[in-house]
């Protein structure tokens, strides 16, 4: 299995527990690692055989319009099955990072997902 990568995109959410943290899109970083047999698509050369991470990237700058999320956690497997129902790879793992400590560089949570066997 192949993977394609995309690492800390910078997007605009609303997550937070209180309601105060939720009133401002804040800075979060994404990273996602799709995996997928992408043998096809080296073969014939064409992106119609492997998944557009360009798609991905829009998606994912969209994803957080008209919505909000209390834990990270919660935004990380939405976001992973987001990726899974429209793109279909074999799995994908979410990274979401989160600057609101200010003694840590970030919080992170990780979550993955995978099409049934």
């Amino acid at each position: 299995m192949s993977k394609i990568r995309i690492v800390d995109l910078e997007v605009r959410y609303h997550v937070g527990v209180p309601d105060e943290e939720r009133a401002q899109a804040q800075r979060l970083l994404i990273s996602v690692e799709i995996g997928h047999d992408f043998s096809k698509a080296c073969e014939s050369d064409r992106i119609e055989q492997t998944i557009d991470y360009n798609q991905v990237v829009t998606e994912l700058l969209r994803f957080g319009e008209g919505r909000s999320w209390r834990l990270i956690e919660t935004l990380a497997v939405d976001a992973a099955e987001m990726i899974l129902k429209t793109f279909g790879p074999h799995s994908v793992t979410v990274e979401v990072k989160k600057f609101v400590i200010p003694q840590a560089s970030y919080v992170s949570v990780v979550a993955t997902r995978s099409l049934p066997m």
